[in-house]
């Protein structure tokens, strides 16, 4: 047990801050679990993760005492790569990252440094905020296609991670796109309700029009908000999240996204000034918590967008982007 009498300086700062500088060889999800066992106390009482620290105040901690030493080894892979992220958001449990087009979300065969979550995990190793060592790894919530850009949401403990996942498929977590597409819409808005087809060996989804086996059901609730130059720009709220879901559905209605190649026509794409890559991007989040979010509360009622969108700015200069307020209210519109 080590005794530590708070400072001056750390007067009004977290109490889980103050843990990770006086505990260095301990990660973030050892920090949570001596709080839930009572390990750290303030005062003589136990503490959690919510208090704020005073002057003066003892803290008292029961756990090793390698703890409080830094790690003696240098992690060589995370120190040496230069993290390059876009951060729209971020506390103690969580990253919200604005990711590129053309960078892939997770490691694979072809790559290993250049990827979303490697730059998210040697970012937080380089603040101290995560030992490789700890037991747990820092996770993505969501994913998005190697070339649609936006939101992807980084877990930094085991607890945030739960939590999230837990508020994504309870619908707790609305997830909004743009895209671009092509020709004109035929009705403004509406949704789109498809079944979506996807084997281990194929590369796509396949859109069918009725339940059969191993289909999964697709809504998608899309607002046309700008046409120029026989392109129609849509705000998109997803209703399910399936593979491919957006592109796979527009394109089974005749209307393809800009640049998407697999699903649409090159040639098409390439006469748009478009060769590869969809104009798709997952531009706004809104954390709408209906029950209990745990270590996620902080997140409630908080919306957050993406600064740019660059084929927004190339293809719809000027452009106002509203949001669908109720998107079940919306009319039938395209629903097929």
């Amino acid at each position: 047990m080590k005794s530590i009498i708070v400072k001056k300086e750390w007067d009004g700062r977290r109490l889980t801050r103050f843990l990770q500088k006086a505990l260095p060889a301990a990660g973030m999800g050892q920090i949570q679990r001596f709080l839930r066992l009572g390990r750290v106390k303030v005062d003589g009482r136990r503490a959690d993760e919510s208090a704020v620290l005073h002057a003066g105040q003892q803290i008292d901690l029961y756990v090793e005492d390698r703890l409080f030493d830094a790690p003696a080894r240098e992690n060589p892979f995370y120190s040496k790569i230069h993290p390059k992220l876009t951060i729209l958001y971020e506390d103690e449990h969580v990253m919200l990252l604005d990711k590129r087009a053309g960078l892939i979300c997770h490691p694979d065969e072809g790559e290993k440094i250049h990827t979303l979550l490697t730059y998210a995990q040697a970012y937080l190793y380089q603040k101290g905020e995560w030992d490789p060592q700890s037991g747990f790894v820092p996770a993505l919530c969501n994913r998005i296609d190697r070339f649609t850009a936006g939101i992807v949401i980084v877990a930094k403990d085991a607890d945030a991670l739960r939590t999230m996942d837990a508020k994504i498929r309870t619908h707790e977590v609305q997830k909004y796109y743009l895209c671009a597409v092509h020709g004109h819409m035929k009705y403004p808005d509406g949704a789109l309700r498809h079944y979506l087809l996807k084997t281990p060996e194929q590369k796509k989804v396949r859109v069918v029009h009725k339940n059969e086996p191993g289909a999964k059901e697709a809504v998608t609730y899309y607002q046309a908000v700008d046409e120029q130059n026989g392109l129609t720009l849509c705000e998109c709220l997803l209703g399910t999240g399936r593979t491919h879901q957006i592109r796979a559905q527009f394109a089974a209605i005749g209307h393809p996204l800009l640049g998407d190649n697999q699903y649409g026509s090159a040639k098409l794409n390439e006469r748009c000034g478009r060769a590869n890559g969809q104009a798709l991007c997952a531009y706004r989040l809104i954390f709408d918590f209906k029950g209990d979010a745990g270590c996620l509360s902080g997140l409630n009622g908080l919306t957050v967008q993406v600064r740019d969108v660059p084929f927004v700015r190339e293809y719809f200069p000027g452009v106002v982007i509203p949001r669908i307020e109720n998107p079940q209210k919306t009319r039938k519109g395209e629903e097929r």
